[in-house]
């Protein structure tokens, strides 16, 4: 799929956080490597009174750091020149003239506008971009998650959308989609016959996938209570993560072919039901503690949070997907904020051989397991037993490792970059379909449900830690461990 040679990208939430810190970055390094169309604009849109100029600055000043050690100043000359700016304030109708004007003046471009703000103005602004004339059958829109806080808003917002942009129009973005590990998934899965044979219930013990975060809030205290971790990931990112691991061959990599198996295994997984939002659910709140070495304050101290919020910063469960591939295999899933490690992998651990001949007991710590890392690296590891060097046949664990910055002496392009690419070129591919996400709502309504209904507090954990001690319990009541704790 080739670029459109005019292509205009704009970003509403032009000046906001994301798009300082992922997007210019991203696109800062597509135009480094001449990735972009020749005749690329990137148009930021925000209230901010600000004029061409004004705005190159402001985002020189505010990217920069996070494009880091790649920041030339002859690469970013020449990428400001791509940087525009229209003042809109997305709650006014008329104020979408001055956007126009600008877009008008290149009739032919393709138009992708990228929604980098709260899902509540993603209905307005769809509307008056429609009423200002400015959606055409090629025009694209990226929406950014959480979409909606549950089933009836997501579905109140697609439907709106849905007025102005038709399904294929819509690009719902989760960038772990865009990961190089994910992405190697697929093709260590569907492109060796080495692993298919094994992935499956006979061969799998269990899948642990995790997605552990260092920081807090990071000033977003006042967003985040009304989000909390269920819905901030799992909805969203490891449930999109758990598909792609237990999803039944595509017929091709084409969106739907992919789509489509991801729709199966969201509409295989068991629902819960009260007593099992009780034995299968973990959620935590985190307090006072340290990170880095330096002490953070807890939950409820951050700036921006009731001090009797029950919004739960961690949350760990114990999935299963009803069908004969994976009947009787755990999937747990853990996200949590304030944890020891930055981390986010996906663990697929197999089962040990029958017999011993060795002498080493068949044990979880001596099982085979497959170990795809997604940050700080990248990395796919296999963990085997090997005999270690001398005269008595004694096993000892070893690893084979897939670093791809060793195997590729190319830079890796980064998720946003990918998915950028991708929504330029017109690959649905990575992004999440309308049917997809609703499913995914209405397996985790009923665990918010059960959560409400027994009205019990976040279990708290200690800043720094791997969370609430009911995560461990979670697992070991399968005689299992996480996987740091193996």
């Amino acid at each position: 799929m080739a670029h459109p040679r005019t292509l205009d990208l704009v970003i509403f939430g032009g000046t906001g956080d994301l798009a300082m810190r992922k997007l210019l970055p991203a696109l800062y390094h597509l135009h480094c490597d001449a990735l972009l169309p020749a005749e690329a604009r990137i148009v930021g849109v925000a209230r901010d009174g600000l004029d061409d100029d004004g705005y190159r600055s402001f985002a020189r000043t505010h990217a920069e750091r996070f494009i880091g050690k790649d920041f030339k100043p002859a690469e970013w000359a020449g990428f400001a020149e791509r940087l525009v700016y229209a003042q809109v304030d997305a709650l006014q109708a008329d104020s979408f003239a001055s956007l126009a004007e600008r877009l008008n003046g290149r009739p032919d471009g393709q138009r992708v506008f990228y929604l980098s703000t709260a899902p509540s103005l993603f209905t307005t602004i769809t509307g008056h971009l429609h009423g200002a004339g400015l959606v055409a059958a090629d025009s694209r829109v990226v929406l950014e998650k959480p979409l909606g806080h549950d089933l009836a808003s997501s579905r109140q917002i697609n439907d709106e959308v849905g007025r102005y942009f038709a399904e294929d129009q819509i690009y719902r973005i989760d960038h772990y989609l865009g990961k190089e590990p994910v992405q190697n998934l697929l093709a260590l899965r569907f492109g060796n016959a080495l692993f298919e044979p094994l992935w499956r219930r006979e061969w799998v013990r269990d899948v642990q996938i995790t997605v552990a975060e260092q920081v807090g809030v990071e000033g977003r205290g006042e967003f985040y209570d009304r989000v909390g971790a269920m819905r901030d990931m799992v909805q969203n990112h490891l449930l999109q993560l758990l598909c792609i691991v237990a999803m039944e061959p595509p017929a091709s990599i084409a969106p739907d072919a992919v789509r489509d198996e991801k729709l199966k295994i969201l509409r295989a997984l068991r629902p819960f039901g009260l007593a099992d939002v009780a034995t299968r659910t973990v959620r935590g709140q985190y307090k006072a503690g340290a990170s880095g070495g330096q002490p953070v304050p807890g939950y409820l101290e951050e700036n921006g949070i009731p001090g009797d919020s029950r919004t739960e910063t961690f949350v760990a469960l114990k999935a299963e997907i009803n069908t004969w591939r994976w009947a009787g295999v755990p999937f747990f899933l853990r996200t949590g904020k304030r944890m020891q490690e930055k981390v986010a992998e996906i663990v697929i651990n197999f089962r040990s051989v029958p017999h011993s001949i060795f002498g080493v007991p068949a044990t979880p710590q001596h099982a085979n397991r497959m170990v795809i890392r997604m940050q700080p690296e990248e990395t796919v590891d296999l963990h085997l037993l090997a005999k270690q060097p001398g005269d008595v046949m004694q096993l000892h664990p070893v690893r084979l490792d897939l670093d791809f910055a060793e195997a590729f002496r190319t830079r890796r392009l980064e998720a946003y970059e990918r998915l950028l690419m991708d929504v330029m070129r017109g690959n649905l591919t990575l992004f999440v379909r309308r049917d997809e996400q609703e499913a995914a709502w209405r397996w985790v309504e009923p665990i918010m449900a059960g959560w409400q209904a027994a009205d019990d507090r976040p279990k708290p954990y200690t800043a720094g830690t791997w969370g609430p001690a009911g995560s461990s319990a979670l697992l070991s009541r399968d005689g299992l461990s996480w996987h740091e704790e193996i």
